[in-house]
């Protein structure tokens, strides 16, 4: 991405402390990016940053982005692009701190987008697949505008996502700023939360534990995984290709029923365990499958870490940091 004779570019990563934001910190340093890491650890971990401290073009700074940014002393300053990627994404952490979650992806984007403003930064938006809601339109391309209960349980997060990309496209407007949006769809992979709710981390320690796993409904809903490292890739390639004022779905496309990837766990775990079906979530989404033409069209960017791949090193990570 860059020669030796360049200058490092400056990054800021918001929750460079989670799951993706610290895959991205560490691809973004072996890039040669300066990077500092902001996160306020509410579900975000030191762990997942401890060895990237090592290096010298690494800072982490232990702040929230409810907090102006302009009243933090940052260790680099005129950012050449901020990522914004902090956010509980978490179904039941995000509900737990529903107000925290609206406000960081409100409050917390008006202030890293006035950040961006000031140093004429490249903005990089970090949204979901969940602005999709429970989708009439299968798969879901960037065009489609969603089908999201504006008043349920898991509006806090959707609507508090719909919003940050509403803001930061009024930016590119507005002023003429950088801003890229991706569309994160159900990312997987090392450094996940045991306890984060989603379907991969709830079924592999469920198994590995020899524990019933969860089902919520029929098992007949589907859901498309992502690989981290594919979607750390693309990350990269919206930094390299995007252009201002788009948006982009990374995902793997390939579609599975929730009960299919449980039954796949068990083969590959081993495990004896049964499932255990409960009541249907709330606004769940029936189906969901990224449509990616236009990340392989604009930005030659698409996964290559297959499922069964993917879920072997996860269930690695799990067993190895002794979670059950």
């Amino acid at each position: 991405m860059q020669t030796p004779s360049d200058k490092p570019k400056k990054c800021l990563v918001t929750g460079g402390a989670g799951f993706i934001g610290s895959h991205l910190c560490e691809r973004l340093l072996r890039a040669g990016f300066e990077v500092v890491s902001l996160d306020n650890l509410i579900t975000g971990s030191e762990e997942n940053i401890r060895h990237l401290k090592k290096n010298s073009g690494f800072y982490f700074v232990q702040k929230d982005v409810l907090e102006p940014i302009t009243n933090f002393q940052l260790p680099i300053t005129n950012f050449d692009f901020i990522f914004h990627l902090a956010s509980i994404a978490s179904p039941p952490k995000y509900q737990k701190y529903s107000i925290e979650t609206l406000l960081t992806n409100s409050l917390g984007t008006y202030n890293l987008l006035e950040l961006a403003k000031k140093s004429r930064s490249v903005f990089i938006l970090a949204s979901t697949s969940e602005i999709y809601g429970d989708p009439e339109v299968h798969p879901q391309p960037e065009s489609y505008f969603g089908n999201v209960n504006s008043v349920g349980p898991r509006a806090c997060y959707d609507e508090a996502k719909r919003f940050s990309e509403a803001i930061t496209m009024e930016y590119f407007r507005k002023f003429n700023l950088d801003t890229r949006i991706i569309r994160i769809f159900n990312t997987y992979g090392p450094r996940m939360e045991k306890d984060d709710g989603r379907v991969v981390s709830n079924f592999v320690n469920q198994a590995i534990g020899n524990q019933a796993l969860t089902v919520y409904g029929s098992g007949n809903q589907t859901r498309s995984f992502c690989y981290v490292s594919d979607m750390i890739e693309g990350f990269m390639k919206v930094t390299e290709k995007g252009k201002m004022g788009e948006i982009y779905n990374l995902g793997n496309p390939d579609e599975r029923s929730v009960k299919e990837i449980g039954e796949l766990i068990l083969k590959l775990t081993g495990s004896s365990s049964k499932f255990n079906f409960l009541d249907k979530v709330t606004d769940d989404p029936g189906r969901r499958k990224p449509d990616i033409k236009k990340a392989y069209e604009q930005l030659s960017w698409s996964p290559k870490v297959d499922l069964e791949e993917g879920l072997l090193k996860t269930i690695k990570y799990f067993r190895e940091i002794g979670q059950i």
